[in-house]
């Protein structure tokens, strides 16, 4: 009954297509011009990709600290390494550069030597004030020389905030206003006013200015991924097309599937737009990734009615047989590559869940789009020539099945020693896997923005923000001695850590306190006595003014403190050793029972975030293997087809998981991608070769090796051209300058390879060993899923 549902339904489909062609053409270009006009709700994302959900504590803590003290990451940091900068013309253009940049007015504060301010005790008003560190303009070498020992040698509270703790390169801190950085204004500001006058001045002084910290780094992170999308899709384009051309040798057919991939693409843009869901490095993949996936569609359709016109030559039947023999095959393998998108929407990652979202979709829709434009288009055009048809007869073609087909007969022994070998080899490069939550790790490495953060983790060991909070659970609890004594504690902990860099808090500002009451003297900078603390703090009291950036390091309420540090780009599992060690020092200093202590920051989130990833994509590969099962078992009402079925596809899981162990590829979001792509797109493969397998055992009376040959001889042509095309287009995201595309599109396009091979050799070698328990006609009685033969199909539709 289902059977004869199945190809009442698709005979169904092939009337109402063929019928309706000009309505369903307006329908597609009414369509098109409808999410065009959604094109301009594309939006392109301002924040890191936060991969924990929001209600995670994680996530909590950090959402608490941002209420505290607001935007953390809106520093932007300059710095010039090189002894031409002390000259009198340089140095007073690197300070009219900070007067420039403090004029924006989306800049909240600069903090430079131009305005550099020294704390100085009035003995006569019993207070601390304010002196410009350098007064106007400096004229001569020797001026020069005395502002950089007052700095290096007297000022310890600046040591890698504006010099390095060799004194060799000096820096400027650019806060950018918190309001805004998250927003496109910042784009706007770092594009179109920050960058030019950074050139300008390199330009006039012949200094490389050096910049970084977060602000920065996203902006020009986020247009990359911009940049990358028409070199992604030109890219898709011209491989797909080229290699298609390649196996039809026709232009017209070359023509058509361009056609359908690039309505696919528009309309993929309108649903992002349509949806409002934020242009990120995952979502930037889905346009070149519809390419890429429909492609495959069209060589299916397109040779199936190749065939049916060069046996017959009747173009009405060619296209009724196309719609209903590759129809249902086309939508099975579809839904099982869109189910394996669409595992992601269980992660709880924003970020993920959006992906799956769109991918899941534009995969239904380019199934659609290939099913209606293809026999439509081809409906309006005389019938292919001679010359369009000659790729079915390519000599090298029918070696390589002829290939396949002899070494299932002949050397299955062989395929199974080689198999388990294999195997055995991946089981162990999977111990040797390592998990990475590097935040910059998969930015361009060749960029000038990811080297300019590699010479600022040399120089200040990082612009990576870790942020500390302390609640002290008192009014004013932070100025009490004892905290203060606590809080350097900690901070002596991270001054011995190498990745981190000096912290910046309110003890750094009390330390400058005690220097400036002791007339400056730095062997003072320290934490004042019981004795001296009443003393200095009526000074603080009385003060007009302070140090403007240590006040954002207490809350109003003087109740919570930060402690600021900048982080190298580590790895995850030093990142979490580090944190133990803070965890267990802040334990002992902070107790619980009167402190509440948070480690936070983005760099801390990022970390975690991985983490929690790496488990969520585990369970989602998990759910796309049982679903595909259920779907499987659906189709072949089987449960040993299932098993027959997943070990070609998970065989070459396992094999990629292996060589990423020996390769040394870490496990991060982009690569354990791979895995669920990859699983949702090879079993199309298995589908289509059991699909006509078990069409062949009806025509053959269960005659089972007469079967898989067959099968194997009719589907192992399309499966080539098209693990072919799926191959070289995951391939074009290896000319991405991200390291985590990079490695997704390398990855992938190995593990399709070894998914055809396993499907071309694998898969029928095990159905001739266990034909006796597994290809009967009591296992594959009466599937759900059918491939019709020419006489029903002509019966359904006529």
């Amino acid at each position: 009954m289902t059977t004869w549902f199945n190809t009442s339904f698709w005979a169904g489909i092939a009337r109402i297509i063929l019928r309706n062609r000009i309505l369903i053409l307006v329908a597609l270009v009414s369509m098109t011009i409808f999410l065009g006009t959604k094109w301009k709700h594309m939006q392109f994302t301002y924040t890191e990709a936060n991969l924990l959900p929001d209600d995670h504590p994680v996530n909590v803590a950090y959402n608490q600290f941002l209420n505290v003290f607001g935007e953390e990451g809106n520093l932007i940091v300059l710095a010039v390494k090189d002894s031409a900068l002390f000259s009198p013309d340089n140095f007073n253009r690197w300070n009219r550069l900070s007067k420039q940049l403090n004029a924006f007015p989306e800049v909240d504060l600069v903090l430079s030597t131009e305005n550099l301010k020294l704390l100085t005790k009035d003995t006569v008003n019993q207070e601390f004030a304010l002196q410009p560190f350098m007064n106007g303009p400096v004229k001569a070498r020797e001026e020069i020389e005395q502002l950089k020992s007052t700095l290096f040698e007297d000022l310890p509270i600046y040591e890698d905030l504006l010099y390095s703790a060799d004194n060799k390169t000096i820096r400027t801190a650019v806060y950018l206003d918190k309001d805004i950085v998250n927003t496109s204004v910042r784009k706007d500001f770092v594009f179109n006013d920050f960058i030019p006058l950074i050139k300008t001045f390199e330009a006039e002084t012949g200094l490389e200015v050096r910049v970084s910290g977060m602000p920065y780094i996203r902006t020009l992170n986020a247009q990359t991924i911009v940049d990358e999308i028409g070199v992604f899709i030109a890219a898709a384009l011209l491989v797909t097309s080229l290699i298609f051309f390649f196996f039809f040798r026709s232009f017209r057919a070359t023509f058509i599937s361009m056609i359908v991939v690039m309505v696919g693409v528009m309309w993929a843009f309108g649903i992002l737009g349509w949806l409002r869901y934020e242009i990120t490095v995952l979502t930037a993949l889905i346009p070149p990734l519809i390419i890429v996936i429909g492609i495959p569609n069209c060589i299916f359709f397109i040779n199936k009615y190749q065939q049916e016109v060069k046996k017959h030559g009747n173009q009405a039947k060619s296209l009724q047989r196309v719609i209903s023999k590759i129809g249902n095959a086309t939508l099975m393998t579809n839904t099982t590559t869109a189910g394996g998108f669409a595992t992601f929407i269980i992660t709880e990652s924003k970020l993920l869940k959006e992906f799956g979202i769109v991918a899941s979709i534009n995969i239904l829709v380019i199934f659609i789009l290939s099913l209606l434009i293809i026999p439509i288009v081809y409906s309006f055009m005389s019938l292919p020539k001679t010359k369009h048809l000659k790729h079915l007869n390519k000599r090298w073609i029918g070696g390589f099945v002829n290939w396949m087909e002899n070494t299932v007969k002949n050397y299955r022994i062989s395929v199974y020693v080689i198999s388990v070998f294999l195997l055995v080899a991946s089981i162990i490069g999977i111990y040797r896997i390592n998990i990475s939550g590097s935040l910059i790790e998969d930015m361009p490495k060749n960029s000038e923005f990811v080297k300019d953060i590699r010479f600022f983790e040399e120089e200040f060991n990082g612009v990576l923000p870790l942020e500390i909070m302390i609640d002290t659970r008192k009014r004013n609890g932070v100025l009490k001695l004892p905290t203060l004594n606590r809080m350097d504690e900690v901070e002596g902990l991270i001054r011995d850590t190498p990745e981190l860099s000096n912290p910046i808090s309110i003890t750094n500002l009390i330390k400058y306190s005690k220097q400036a009451y002791y007339n400056g003297n730095p062997d003072y900078y320290q934490l004042p006595t019981n004795l001296e603390k009443n003393f200095i703090l009526s000074y603080a009291q009385k003060s007009s003014g302070n140090v403007d950036l240590l006040q954002s390091f207490v809350d109003s309420s003087g109740q919570t403190a930060r402690i600021t540090t900048f982080m190298k780009d580590i790895g995850t599992d030093r990142m979490e050793r580090i944190e133990e060690d803070l965890e267990q020092k802040i334990k002992k200093v902070l107790p619980k029972e009167r402190y509440d202590v948070t480690i936070t920051g983005k760099a801390y989130l990022f970390t975690k975030g991985t983490k929690y990833l790496v488990r969520n994509l585990i369970l989602s590969l998990a759910l796309a293997i049982v679903l595909i099962s259920l779907f499987m078992a659906y189709m072949f009402r089987s449960f040993k087809m299932i098993i027959i079925s997943l070990i070609p596809n998970l065989f070459p899981l396992v094999v990629t998981a292996g060589v990423m162990g020996f390769v040394g590829i870490p496990i991060k979001p982009s690569t354990i991608l791979v895995f669920s792509i990859a699983f949702g797109i090879s079993v199309d493969d298995t589908i289509h070769f059991l699909a006509k397998y078990r069409q062949e055992l009806t025509e053959n009376r269960w005659k089972i090796r007469k079967s898989v040959y067959a099968a194997l001889r009719e589907t192992g042509v399309s499966m080539f051209y098209t693990s072919i095309v799926l191959f070289f287009g995951f391939s074009v995201f290896m000319i991405s300058s991200f390291g985590g595309t990079v490695a997704l599109g390398g990855l992938v396009s190995a593990t399709l390879m070894f998914a055809m091979l396993a499907n071309l050799i694998l898969l029928p070698s095990l159905l001739l060993s266990l034909e006796r328990n597994i290809a009967n006609k009591q296992v594959l009685k009466e599937p759900n899923f059918n491939i019709l033969t020419e006489e029903e199909t002509e019966e359904r539709i006529n």
